[in-house]
């Protein structure tokens, strides 16, 4: 017989082995190749998530950036807008001298002033007491003789005739000073908005007022006007003119606060003599402080006394106003 060869038949354990450990393999790889990702690549979701907080913040700064700059260009405007009819130009003439005799020195004074309540003006000491820091007049006072006040005057924004006002409670310590005004249009006013707080450097500024008094108000007058007024020696005459045109307005200068020390403010908004005793304002439109003098020669040498200092004096004039209102009641 011949021979025939058997052939063999696999098992089915032996045919799905191979495939079995070839699947394993590729599942063990799968896995370490997603853990090796998961310890070792970068996370891009997380990545981009820092990119865009970093862009985020970034935006942010700059829109931070835009509104300094816009409040820089509009806060002028926005308070000389919102609080004109409320700050004043002042003028005054004084006198010193001794008892029956003429005057040794009799000189005007020009300054600025805000209503900041009802009847009540806010200044200088230097404008309500013009003789104060005056070298001369402090001489002549040394020596005996006596600072008189013959006339203050105030000249508000739109009112065709000044007005009558008397200094009520003036600082013992600092330039500063609070007006009553007995006529009707300083009961009308709204006052000016204190800050509360302590301003820090760097914040901007806007100085409002009269910087050069009467001149400096010709000098920006149309030129008719001008014309007609830049030569005349009487400030009264000239100021009054002023305001029947409806010319008696207030300049606004802006800057940022140098510095901050005790009471008194330092900052680089421009003034000059006619502008003391004019408000600062923040950035927020509200009132830090009362603008005292300047340094001459030094653009960021302006100096104003803080709030701080006004609000106590406010709080002696208003008690006086009562006393004084009781008193005249008593009277009648």
């Amino acid at each position: 017989m011949p021979d025939h060869l058997e052939q063999t038949q696999e098992e089915p354990v032996a045919r799905l082995w191979p495939q079995f450990v070839q699947g394993t393999l590729g599942v063990v790889l799968l896995v370490g190749s997603g853990l090796l990702a998961h310890y070792y690549a970068p996370a891009p979701t997380n990545e981009l998530q820092q990119q865009a907080n970093g862009l985020q913040a970034q935006v942010q700064q700059l829109s931070h950036e835009v509104q300094q700059l816009q409040l820089e260009q509009t806060m002028p405007g926005t308070v000389l807008n919102r609080y004109r009819n409320s700050i004043c130009y002042i003028f005054g003439t004084y006198q010193v001298g001794y008892k029956n005799q003429s005057p040794e020195l009799r000189a005007r004074v020009s300054g600025t002033a805000f209503v900041v309540g009802d009847g009540l003006l806010a200044t200088n000491r230097h404008v309500a007491q013009p003789w104060y820091g005056d070298s001369e007049a402090a001489d002549l006072v040394s020596r005996g003789a006596t600072p008189q006040l013959e006339r203050l005057l105030v000249f508000f924004p739109g009112r065709v005739s000044p007005v009558d006002v008397t200094p009520l409670a003036v600082s013992a310590t600092g330039d500063l000073a609070v007006l009553s005004v007995d006529d009707p249009v300083g009961h009308e006013l709204r006052p000016l908005p204190l800050a509360e707080g302590t301003p820090s450097a760097g914040e901007l500024v806007t100085v409002v007022g009269y910087p050069m008094g009467v001149l400096g108000m010709v000098a920006k007058s149309p030129p008719a006007v001008y014309d007609r007024l830049a030569y005349r020696k009487d400030d009264v005459g000239a100021a009054s003119e002023l305001a029947a045109l409806s010319l008696i307005r207030p300049s606004a200068t802006y800057g940022h606060l140098g510095d901050v020390v005790g009471e008194k403010l330092v900052y680089d908004a421009p003034t000059a003599h006619g502008g003391s005793g004019g408000p600062v304002f923040d950035s927020h439109g509200e009132v830090i402080g009362v603008n005292a003098a300047y340094i001459d020669g030094f653009s960021g040498g302006t100096l104003g006394i803080s709030v701080k200092a006004l609000r106590p004096l406010i709080a002696v004039a208003e008690k006086k106003r009562l006393q004084n209102n009781h008193s005249a009641v008593a009277q009648k």
